[in-house]
């Protein structure tokens, strides 16, 4: 069984798609056989690794991830594919792709008395985890099924947190939402770490937050800083990777922070 990511926060814009996207791309160049699933509706990291005339075709003939939890609203051709007619293939080294559709805004009313909900993406790729050495859930900016779904199938969880005061503050009640809902599910997962994510300018406010971030939750925040960089919304604009961007710097930071979580997952295993 691979090692199972799934990159959470109950706030947007905190990173969590550059996060999710970059290490796998990471993984997939470190020779790992990495499959990245877009959880998030926004098919924000769907639209990172491919062009969306390529994901229209893709989600037509061969089905998205609402096919793989059963959303209704989707088109007759893909509905009951599996995972391997579902997944694209080879969208960056070594790195392959569950894409997401629009359909999952809805995914909470389609799937509202179903048994075993969160459980579905789980058993859905169940027949192809032993294809891959690392997989990576990018989830919603919520706890709604498909962030359910993500985590009850990840061995590990990381958390994305940009140096501002609200996004710093939900960080414990994250950790207890997760806690809660696996250990109401009988399931096992690790904290990774917390990632300090979207760095600005220096400011004497943000440095103070990151320090009490630092103070608070002590070891499981990762060494590595991200900061903003212009070459991060460029990759995406190309389906690219930050590590074909020619920005050294931004390479290192991920390259960094990959080596990091890898060596986490693999201590935490």
């Amino acid at each position: 069984m691979p090692a199972i990511l799934a990159c959470v926060n109950l706030k947007g814009g905190v990173g969590k798609t550059a996060i999710a996207v970059n290490f796998a791309a990471y993984c997939g160049r470190e020779g790992m056989r990495t499959l990245l699933v877009d959880c998030d509706p926004q098919t924000n990291a769907t639209f990172s690794c491919i062009r969306s005339e390529d994901w229209a075709e893709h989600a037509k003939r061969n089905g998205t991830i609402a096919s793989l939890l059963g959303v209704r609203n989707i088109t007759k051709e893909s509905s009951r594919n599996g995972a391997d007619t579902v997944i694209k293939k080879g969208v960056f080294q070594n790195v392959d792709l569950v894409p997401s559709h629009i359909s999952l805004f809805s995914v909470d009313l389609d799937l509202g008395g179903a048994v075993g909900r969160e459980l579905r993406l789980r058993k859905a790729l169940k027949p192809v985890l032993d294809n891959y050495d690392m997989v990576v859930c990018d989830c919603p900016p919520n706890l709604t099924i498909p962030t359910q779904n993500a985590l009850a199938m990840s061995t590990h969880y990381v958390v994305p947190v940009p140096p501002d005061y609200l996004s710093i503050l939900g960080v414990a009640l994250l950790n207890t939402r997760i806690k809660e809902l696996c250990d109401n599910l009988d399931h096992k997962i690790a904290n990774a770490g917390i990632i300090v994510s979207r760095v600005g300018r220096k400011a004497t406010y943000r440095e103070n937050l990151v320090a009490n971030l630092r103070t608070r939750f002590g070891k499981l925040v990762l060494s590595t800083e991200l900061r903003e960089r212009v070459a991060v919304p460029e990759s995406v604009s190309l389906q690219k990777p930050i590590f074909e961007m020619g920005d050294e710097q931004a390479s290192q930071e991920f390259s960094a922070m990959s080596q990091e979580l890898l060596k986490r997952i693999k201590t935490t295993s």
